[in-house]
């Protein structure tokens, strides 16, 4: 029976280890961190990526922690509607778009996977190195914080562990740097009053100098919620190392948006009140043309970092995991197995990789930018019929999965039943 190493205990390696435990496949987490935390700030996850989790059993969770999202709406720098579209079951999906905080997702899916693996299946503070294919399988090379080397064996390794992967660098240790769109992001999470449907996710501005990202990632109670926010602005990064938990500065991002006050939110008081704000470039990679090799192969942001345009990044990783799983236990061979793998999600995932990079609908909405630069009443005095249809399309450019083919799908899920809730 084919035992799995995943290295990494974010969303994409935890949700590999419940996907490959439900398929009755042994498999063991690691990661280098001392401990795993409920760090990060919110995530959405796309209806196909809650079909995923609500087959591992995480529906009820996912209802109660996170937020339906249920339209996404673009505006100008002043708050003028430009586009909307409706997300999750508003347009036609049978599972919910949900936005979440990514920490909570995250131990919720750390929880499941010490109760149904065991209290042992996850071991932090140890790094991966490299492994070598024996006769029986390979054997792993990790290494802990005080630096001793740590040997064990695995039939198959899963690197999972994101965008700084220690396994892609040892599969293709002559790839290149991060590449940058030179844009800066700034993102914290902050307690307020709900804005507009109370499930509505609003995008303002531009990346050609400054846009502004918010949605709710918790239910409303006693009338507050919490609100994710990521304000990214059209600069020189200046060598910014990408690290998830480096410390932001309130002087260095209010200045872009000190009169950004819509009728609905007012984005300067919701950057004062914030307690802690990350600062991140954007950044990604050159898309790969193979995942891995042999016995071992990638997963979620160590396979594919993209921009984050269309809410893809965590939801790919998701459905990353479900596909391995799902192959390694309909394959008698580990290394075909890994091979339908990567046949299967390299090119979609590098697709999306690819049109990310275009931002998305960034170039009309810089062009409402250059002809309305301060505002308009009617968005038709503006834009055309097409120009408005292509703000759409962009955003389906970036994602391979309509209402129609993730309704009908056959389940990737294999093996045990699992409970929900």
């Amino acid at each position: 029976m084919t035992e799995t190493l995943v290295v990494g205990g974010g969303l994409a390696g935890l949700t590999t280890a419940l996907s490959l435990h439900a398929a009755g496949l042994p498999c063991r987490v690691v990661d280098k961190a001392r401990t795993l935390t409920a760090a990060g700030v919110g995530i959405n996850l796309q209806p196909q990526a809650v079909r995923e989790l609500t087959e591992l059993g995480f529906g009820d969770d996912l209802a109660e922690l996170g937020v339906p999202t249920a339209e996404m709406v673009h505006f100008d720098r002043f708050g003028n509607r430009i586009w909307a579209e409706p997300r999750g079951t508003a347009a036609g999906y049978l599972w919910p778009q949900y936005s979440i905080h990514r920490g909570a997702l995250q131990m919720l899916l750390l929880r499941a996977v010490r109760e149904r693996l065991g209290p042992e299946a996850v071991t932090t503070g140890v790094a991966f190195e490299s492994c070598t294919e024996t006769p029986d399988g390979l054997s792993v090379r990790l290494r802990d914080r005080a630096g001793k080397v740590v040997e064990t064996t695995a039939d198959v390794v899963a690197g999972a562990d994101g965008l700084h992967s220690a396994v892609r660098a040892w599969l293709h240790p002559d790839e290149g740097p991060l590449t940058s769109r030179g844009i800066r992001m700034w993102r914290g999470t902050v307690e307020a009053e709900p804005f507009l449907t109370g499930r509505t996710m609003i995008i303002a501005g531009t990346n050609a100098a400054a846009k502004f990202v918010a949605y709710p990632i918790t239910p409303t109670v006693d009338g507050r919620t919490t609100v994710n926010w990521c304000a990214e602005v059209r600069m020189p990064d200046g060598g910014l190392v990408p690290d998830w938990t480096l410390r932001g500065r309130l002087e260095d991002v209010l200045p872009h948006f000190a009169d950004w006050r819509f009728d609905w939110l007012d984005v300067p008081a919701l950057l004062r009140r914030t307690e802690e704000i990350l600062e991140y470039p954007m950044v990604d990679r050159d898309p790969l043309s193979s995942w891995g090799s042999g016995r071992v192969t990638l997963v979620g942001d160590a396979a594919h970092p993209m921009y984050p345009v269309g809410s893809n990044g965590g939801s790919q990783a998701i459905i990353d995991a479900r596909v391995l799983a799902h192959y390694l236990a309909t394959t008698p061979d580990p290394v075909a197995g890994l091979g339908r793998y990567e046949a299967e999600r390299r090119e979609p995932a590098n697709a999306i990789l690819l049109a990310n990079r275009g931002l998305g609908p960034d170039r009309v909405l810089r062009t409402v930018a250059e002809r309305a630069p301060n505002g308009f009443s009617r968005i038709e005095d503006v834009l055309s019929a097409d120009e408005l249809a292509e703000i759409g399309a962009s955003y389906r450019r970036t994602s391979t999965q309509d209402a129609e083919t993730v309704n009908t799908r056959p389940s990737w899920h294999t093996g045990r039943s699992v409970v929900t809730g």
